[in-house]
Formats: structure tokens, C-alpha cells, sequence
């Protein structure tokens, strides 16, 4: 196994750096599948029934728990993880993410055969949930040293696919569940198998086609951006000296407050629609799938802007004109209009997937390239705070106001003017960024 080593993916002469995008690519849109999970949690409740659940199945807050370890193991693997990402570089990382994502599903497709939820929360939740972290940074570090004049844009094109995996994996489970049901079956066995097989292939492709770049390269005519150039270090500091800066505390606040403001309307997007708007079910849905084509665009367009504006100046944008797109979300429920109701929520999530593909290259500008994929990793952890604050905030706020007997049109208005206010404390911390000081850098050689 030698030929997965550091050492052994070094570019030759005449790589192109563009191969290295889509080989980060081929791992996202695969681990993104878990924004698409969605499609199994019926049939999963009727693996013995069939058409409906009967006694034994699992329950929907049981399956629920596949998601929620999943990504909880995200943030944790991500963050133990992270130096050795570094120290071993991206393709054994890549490498053992596609064991741990596709193997995953081989496991839990040996849960569902024996009927055993442990079996499933093990293989899908715990052992894919290692393969998602490892995964989601291995890419980092590698394409902000291949694009030191464009770190933005690389990051985002990596984590656009993140952000883009539901929309291929969702069709693709269902597709698979329609064709292996049978009077006997809802398919999820069957489906769980093939996309293990599937999303294997891919990452071990992009894992052998990755490269790192030769020690000192830089690309041609390279001259370095004077955007921030206060905030853009020539230095290094390792992962466990940025924990101790206040830089690190204040960017995973930065992540915090903006995660927790988009996620709770991302995840409540299609009950928000009928509430608000009265609107069936179905167009419900669909709104949720439109705004996830802005999320994952989102993650492109603003962190490539980053690049000519500055990673705090466009933060500034995410805080400043998402309070006021927050704001005006109850607005469009008293004017009843849905298409405004619709942009301004577009825009929301657009810059709430921004700010996952900003982050990268914001930690590039703070603390140099050497261990940018283990600061990355640790700092993934206010993205599991997230998850947690901002759904909760929606739903139980939303419950509270429709059992004070207020409309169910007018549940959600409070929230938002609550999201509203986090994005402005959002925006004091970005404020308060400033360079790191130099008895942080790093003196020796390399690090341990």
C-alpha cells in the first residue's frame, strides 16, 4: 500500500492543477449523499411490513439517528483526525474515506438483511460518519497550495459538491429502491449495496488521481493578492497553536452564528412554506429542493468572490445583508407574497453555503497552508453545535408561538427576527479579526 504514501503522490513535471478540483469533486458529490438520506426513512420503517409499518419495524425518530450520528461523526472525525490528514496526506486520506463511506453502506446493508439497527447505526452513522470527516478535509489543504492566487474558488468548487450530493444522491437511492422493490422487499438491501459499490468506485478514483505539489512550487506569474493583506500571513501556525489563538475562537463563533441562521430555515424549508403561505405539501418539497441548488451554488459564487473582496469583507455580507433578508422574511408572509418569500430565502441559504466554502481559505489567510486541513477539521465542530442550535431554535420557537395561539402563518416571524440578531453578533466577532500575532508562527522545519 505504499503507492497511497505522501511521498508517492508528489506531482511530476507537467501535472496540471486543474486535475486536482475534480478529483476532490468525485469524494464530496459522493459523501454528500447524506443531505439526500431523506429517501430511505420511510422504507426503512417497513422493511417488515412492507407497505406500511407493523410491529417491529423501526420508527421514524430511530432512522433519524442514522443522519444525526452521521454527521455528528463528521465533525468529531474531522477533528481528531485532522493532523494526521496532514501528516499523511490527501490520497490515503481519500483513499480510507471511500472504505469507511462505501463499507459503510455494506454494513448497513448486512442490518437491514438481519433486521438490526445497531448493525445499520454502525455502518451508515458511525463508520460512514468517519468516512464523511476524513473525506470533507482531505481536499483542503492540497487545493490551497495548488491555488495560492485563487484558494476561494478551489475550496469552493470541492465543497459545492458537498452541498450538491443530495441532488444526485436522492434520485439515485430512490431509482435503486423503485427497481429492487418487490412484494417482498422495499429494496433497501438491495440499494444500499449497489451505492456502497458505487460511491467506492468514485472516491477511489479521485483518490488516485489527487496530487500534491512539489515543495516551493507556486504557478506561473503567481504574485500574491494585497486584498487584507494585514489579515494574509506569510507564516505558519500548527493546529494545536491556533486553538490557542483568539483568531480561531472568533472564526468558529463566525461559523457558529452563520450555520446556525441558515441550517434552521434549510431544514424546516418545506414546513415553513406550508405554514406560512398554505401551499400543499408537494410544493413544500420543492422548495427545499430549489434551495439546495442555491446552497450548493452559493458555495462557489461567494467564496470565489472572497478572492477579489477579502474573507472578512464578504463575511461582512453574510451578517450584514442576511439580518436584513431575515428580517424581511415576515414581511413577505404579511404581503403574502411567495415569489419575494422565495428570493429572500434563496439569497439566505446562497450565503449560508458560502460561508462553509469561505472558511477554508479564511484559515488559509490566518494561519498559512501547513496545517490548514487539521485547523479546518477542529474548527468543523461549530458546524456540529449548528446542527443542533439552529433546527432547534426553529422548531420548538415555531411550537411555543402556535401554543400561545399564535396564527400558524405568523409562527415562524419571531425566529426570523431572532436569526436576524445572531447574524449581527455574527458580524461584531468577524469584526473583530485581526492578524495573528508572530509568537504564534511556527520556527522549526516542520511540525510533529
Amino acid at each position: 500500500m505504499q503507492f497511497l504514501d505522501r511521498e508517492r503522490s508528489v506531482a511530476r513535471p507537467g501535472f496540471t492543477r486543474w486535475l486536482v478540483p475534480p478529483a476532490a469533486l468525485a469524494v464530496h458529490l459522493c459523501i454528500g449523499e447524506i443531505y439526500g438520506f431523506s429517501v430511505f426513512n420511510v422504507p426503512l420503517t417497513r422493511l417488515l411490513g412492507i407497505t406500511q409499518s407493523a410491529p417491529g419495524d423501526w420508527t421514524i425518530p430511530q432512522v433519524s439517528w442514522l443522519y444525526s450520528t452521521g454527521l455528528i461523526l463528521l465533525g468529531l472525525s474531522a477533528a481528531f483526525f485532522g493532523k494526521w490528514v496532514e501528516k499523511n496526506g490527501p490520497r490515503k486520506t481519500m483513499f480510507v474515506s471511500a472504505c469507511c463511506w462505501g463499507g459503510g453502506f455494506l454494513v448497513a446493508s448486512l442490518g437491514v438483511r438481519l433486521h438490526q439497527f445497531w448493525l445499520v447505526l454502525l455502518g451508515y452513522g458511525i463508520i460512514g460518519g468517519i468516512g464523511l470527516g476524513l473525506g470533507y478535509i482531505s481536499p483542503v489543504s492540497t487545493l490551497v497550495k495548488w491555488f495560492p492566487d485563487r484558494p476561494g474558488m478551489a475550496t469552493g468548487m470541492a465543497i459545492m459538491g458537498f452541498g450538491g450530493g443530495a441532488l444526485i444522491g436522492a434520485p439515485f437511492g430512490s431509482e435503486l429502491l423503485r427497481h429492487f422493490a418487490t412484494p417482498h422487499s422495499t429494496g433497501v438491501m438491495e440499494a444500499f449495496l449497489v451505492m456502497g459499490v458505487a460511491y467506492f468506485c468514485f472516491m477511489v478514483f479521485g483518490s488516485m488521481t489527487v496530487r500534491v505539489p512539489p515543495p516551493g512550487w507556486k504557478p506561473e506569474g503567481f504574485v500574491p493578492r494585497t486584498v487584507e493583506q494585514e489579515l494574509v500571513t506569510t507564516a505558519n501556525v500548527t493546529a494545536d497553536e491556533a486553538i490557542k489563538t483568539p483568531q480561531f475562537w472568533l472564526l468558529w463563533a463566525v461559523l457558529c452564528l452563520n450555520v446556525t441562521a441558515g441550517i434552521g430555515i434549510l431544514g424546516q424549508a418545506s414546513n415553513m412554506c406550508q405554514s406560512m403561505f398554505g401551499v400543499p405539501k408537494t410544493v413544500g418539497d420543492g422548495f427545499a429542493g430549489f434551495l439546495s441548488i442555491f446552497n450548493m451554488g452559493g458555495r462557489f459564487f461567494w467564496s470565489s468572490t472572497s478572492d477579489y473582496t477579502g474573507r472578512k469583507h464578504v463575511y461582512f455580507i453574510y451578517f450584514l445583508l442576511g439580518a436584513v433578508l431575515y428580517c424581511l422574511v415576515p414581511l413577505t408572509q404579511r404581503m403574502g407574497n411567495v415569489a419575494f418569500f422565495v428570493g429572500v430565502t434563496a439569497l439566505i441559504i446562497s450565503m449560508y453555503g458560502g460561508g462553509f466554502a469561505t472558511i477554508p481559505a479564511y484559515l488559509r489567510d490566518m494561519f498559512g497552508t501547513m496545517q490548514v486541513g487539521a485547523i479546518h477539521g477542529r474548527l468543523i465542530t461549530a458546524w456540529s453545535m449548528a446542527a443542533v442550535l439552529g433546527p432547534q431554535l426553529v422548531t420548538y420557537i415555531s411550537e411555543y408561538q402556535k401554543s400561545r395561539n399564535v396564527p400558524v402563518a405568523q409562527s415562524y416571524n419571531f425566529t426570523m427576527y431572532l436569526m436576524a440578531a445572531l447574524l449581527v453578533i455574527g458580524a461584531c466577532c468577524n469584526a473583530c479579526i485581526r492578524a495573528v500575532d508572530s509568537r504564534h508562527h511556527w520556527k522549526g522545519d516542520k511540525p510533529s
